[in-house]
């Protein structure tokens, strides 16, 4: 740097004038600092606008239909337009993720329900309903959840062949092999971690065990995503409580604990689904933690009216390095016995603002009447 104290004011306004007039002859503009009158059009693109910038399009639930115990709860037209009214949103992001609730195959005794039983809830959703999915835009499902194992190892085994043939992605269908899958986006390595609260699935109560494998992962991967079946399920239970949650017996995660366990071991974004309502969304060291997505196709089985009925699809913008840039809410219902529409009345977006800022108050981000999602 030349210092003033040393050269005249003249040469210093000359050297100046040369560096200016050396800098436009190149082409390019002075730092902003340097000339306030430089175009906008001139500066460094901004991480929103970056090409590199990755958008991940998250659901929650997803039984597109059963054929267990009988095919009396299948969905009209073979389920084929069913995903229809939301394929473009989907379709449009770089990875669009949701959470398979339970598994697909053709045949096989359920491992959990009576023969014929009308009572008990075990899904088994036609193989080649896997096409619908891809066709919606599914880049990767997350298989962690308490009713994958619905029709046992034989399920879980023809859930995966299905899926790796439409080159979908999966996660968690098993804590020692199928825990992480991997991606790539726009040049980046993305990975996807599934967790529930069962034996078989990496567990969401096992806090040593989520941030080793979210370690490992981030040792591949340049972002890191967590997804997790976790929670209390019904109406009464839309708020998230910083402590373990109990449901039929089970212990489903302290989520808040689960969720900033993984962001400092290093994941980017964290994606809840579980409790077949939507949660709020909390800003935890700049990452986005959506507590619990909702249903989102959930046909016949399902108990839909009210908050139950409501539906989301979140969309997320991140910069190359994981860091949360922006978000939006497309509100979403689900009418009769299911199937994801647009919701003009955006009820959606109301419940899971007022949800955000009840439980986590200047941690919640701003979500505004669009569905936009931003920093504070």
């Amino acid at each position: 740097m030349i210092r003033v104290s040393v050269i005249s004011k003249t040469v210093c306004f000359a050297i100046a004038a040369l560096v200016l007039f050396a800098a436009l002859a190149c082409g390019h503009s002075t730092d902003a600092q340097e000339s306030p009158a430089a175009s906008p059009a001139a500066a460094s693109p901004t991480p929103e606008v970056s090409s590199e910038t990755i958008t991940i399009a998250a659901v929650g639930d997803i039984m597109l239909g059963s054929t267990y115990p009988n095919e009396s709860r299948m969905p009209p037209e073979d389920g084929a337009k069913l995903l229809a009214p939301v394929t473009p949103i989907l379709s449009a992001a770089d990875i669009a993720f949701g959470n398979l609730e339970g598994p697909m195959a053709d045949s096989g005794a359920s491992t959990k329900c009576r023969p014929n039983s009308t009572r008990c809830f075990a899904f088994r959703v036609p193989t080649h309903y896997g096409k619908y999915l891809k066709d919606a835009g599914f880049d990767v499902l997350s298989l962690a959840n308490n009713h994958a194992g619905d029709f046992g190892d034989s399920g879980r085994e023809s859930t995966r062949k299905t899926l790796d043939a439409l080159d979908i992605k999966h996660a968690g269908s098993d804590r020692h092999t199928y825990s992480t899958t991997y991606l790539t986006v726009k040049g980046k390595k993305v990975a996807f971690i599934g967790f529930a609260h069962n034996a078989i699935t990496p567990n969401v109560n096992d806090l040593d065990e989520a941030e080793r494998l979210v370690r490992a992962a981030k040792k591949k991967a340049d972002i890191v995503v967590v997804s997790f079946h976790g929670g209390a399920e019904g109406t009464d239970r839309q708020h998230v409580p910083n402590a373990t949650e109990i449901f039929a017996g089970e212990k489903r995660g302290n989520l808040p604990a689960f969720a900033h366990r993984v962001i400092d071991a290093g994941a980017a974004l964290v994606l809840g689904h579980g409790p077949h309502v939507m949660r709020g969304m909390e800003l935890y060291k700049g990452h986005l933690v959506v507590y619990s997505l909702g249903n989102f196709a959930t046909y016949g089985w399902f108990s839909l009216a009210a908050e139950t009925a409501l539906s989301e699809i979140v969309e997320v913008k991140l910069a190359p390095d994981g860091k949360f840039i922006e978000g939006k809410i497309t509100a979403l219902k689900q009418e009769g016995r299911g199937g994801p529409v647009l919701d003009p009345t955006n009820r959606s977006i109301e419940v899971v603002r007022s949800l955000s800022q009840a439980d986590f108050g200047q941690n919640a981000p701003k979500i505004a009447d669009d569905g936009k999602i931003a920093l504070k």
